[in-house]
């Protein structure tokens, strides 16, 4: 139960930066919610009904009423509890825009590469975690002009962009572990490298972020089904 009896419950898995997302606001803005684990490949008629267009997690459901999509419930709880913890967004009608402008870069250029280069150690797979990092030297541009030379995207506290990147947190350490490769490399993207860290460190994505380990053995798992299906359809 939330402040002031609201009530919210989260359909999601624990390996989805998507959902990860929506934890990250939730705790962010200090509210309290239960958390419902979804089978994704047996889902319940909760998720069906509560999202019948998409029928994907995660899910937001605030006092019986479902809110779908993970940037949108993000802005959805900084809006409805907007006098409740730190403000997500910028008051700055301009600032809003520019915010919502590289979160959904994040989405465009560098979630959908990395669910590519996750996919597939092909070659499709190697051209997709180049332009991941093309991607990654344009976000070391917005951080420095979103920033204003203070720790986060959102300037002295985490914003929408913060939210929207820092969900792939361990997603980004899991690529890391197995590769060797830093998708943030400090003698590329400092800023980024600093954030990172940085980002890591805070209490919320302390209490909310994958394990690193688990997610580093569901990647080896989804790289071997990828390895197996490829090598099927090749036959």
């Amino acid at each position: 139960m939330a402040e002031g009896g609201d009530e919210l419950k989260l359909l999601g898995s624990w390996s989805s930066p998507f959902v990860t997302r929506a934890k990250l606001a939730l705790a962010i803005k200090g509210l309290s919610y239960e958390n419902v684990d979804e089978d994704v490949h047996n889902k319940s008629d909760l998720l069906l009904g509560s999202n019948p267009v998409h029928k994907k997690i995660p899910v937001l459901i605030h006092n019986g009423v479902p809110v779908c999509e993970s940037m949108i419930i993000v802005q959805y709880i900084d809006e409805a509890f907007a006098g409740t913890g730190p403000p997500i967004l910028p008051a700055d009608p301009h600032e809003r825009a520019v915010a919502r402008f590289w979160a959904a870069y994040v989405d465009d250029k560098l979630v959908s590469q990395w669910t590519n280069s996750s996919r597939s150690k092909s070659r499709a797979g190697a051209e997709a975690m180049t332009e991941m990092l093309v991607a990654v030297e344009a976000l070391e541009g917005a951080l420095r002009e979103c920033s204003k030379g203070k720790g986060f995207f959102g300037g002295d506290g985490v914003g929408l962009v913060d939210i929207a990147l820092g969900s792939m947190h361990s997603w980004l350490m899991a690529i890391e572990a197995m590769s060797g490769a830093k998708v943030f490399d400090p003698a590329r993207t400092p800023l980024l490298a600093a954030w990172m860290e940085r980002f890591g460190s805070l209490d919320a994505a302390r209490a909310v972020l994958p394990d690193v380990g688990r997610v580093v053995e569901l990647a080896k798992i989804r790289h071997g089904q990828a390895a197996a299906a490829s090598t099927s359809n090749n036959k």
